[in-house]
C-alpha cells in the first residue's frame, strides 16, 4: 500500500463530470457510515464486557488477523503511536487476552500475541458484532447482501491500493495559503 501521494505520483486519469458526481455521492455516504458507526460505539459502554478499553479491541484484533507482532508493527497497522499501543496491549496482558513472548528473530524484542482467553474475548464481541449486522440488514434479500459485502470489498482494496492525492487546484490553493499565512 501506498502510504503517501503527491501530483506527481497521480496518474493521468481524469475523471468526468459524471464520475466526480457519483464520487461525491460515495463520499458523501462514506462520511454518513463513518458516522454512524462512530454513534453505535458510543452507544455501546466505553468499556466492553470484559472491562477492556473498547479501542483495544482493534488491537486484539490485528492480533487475531495478523498473528503475533511487534509494538512498533501494530502501531503502524493501526496508524498509533507506540505509546497508545503500548498503554492498550499492557491493559490487554494484565486482563490475560493477550501475552508477550520473545521475538525469535530477535531475542531482544517481544512479540504480542493472543491468548486462548483473548481469543475468546474475540469471538464473543464477534459474535455481538455479526447478530447486530445481521439485523441491520435483516430484510435485504440475500442477493443484496452478498453484492454489498463484495463491493465493500472491492472499495477496501481499492482504498488500500491508492493513495490519496491533492488534485492540482486543491495543492496550489493550499501552497498558496500557506504563504499568504507566512507574509
Amino acid at each position: 500500500m501506498t502510504t503517501s501521494a503527491t501530483q506527481a505520483d497521480a496518474p493521468a486519469y481524469q475523471p468526468t463530470d459524471a464520475e466526480l458526481a457519483n464520487a461525491d455521492e460515495l463520499g458523501r455516504q462514506l462520511v454518513r457510515f463513518m458516522r454512524l458507526i462512530t454513534r453505535a460505539k458510543s452507544q455501546v459502554a466505553k468499556h466492553g464486557p470484559d472491562g477492556i478499553e473498547r479501542a483495544a479491541y482493534a488491537l486484539l484484533f490485528c492480533l487475531v488477523q495478523d498473528g503475533p507482532q511487534r509494538t512498533s508493527k501494530l502501531a503502524e497497522s493501526l496508524h498509533s503511536d507506540i505509546s497508545t499501543i503500548s498503554r492498550q496491549s499492557s491493559s490487554l496482558v494484565q486482563h490475560g487476552l493477550v501475552e508477550r513472548t520473545a521475538d525469535p528473530e530477535d531475542g531482544r524484542a517481544c512479540l504480542l500475541a493472543v491468548t486462548d482467553e483473548g481469543m475468546r474475548v474475540f469471538e464473543e464481541n464477534r459474535r455481538q458484532r455479526n447478530h447486530w449486522l445481521a439485523r441491520v440488514v435483516a430484510d435485504w434479500p440475500e442477493e443484496d447482501r452478498a453484492t454489498l459485502n463484495a463491493l465493500f470489498d472491492r472499495l477496501n482494496t481499492g482504498i488500500e491500493d491508492t493513495a490519496p492525492y491533492l488534485v492540482e487546484g486543491a495543492a496550489a490553493q493550499q501552497t498558496n495559503q500557506k504563504q499568504g499565512d507566512n507574509v
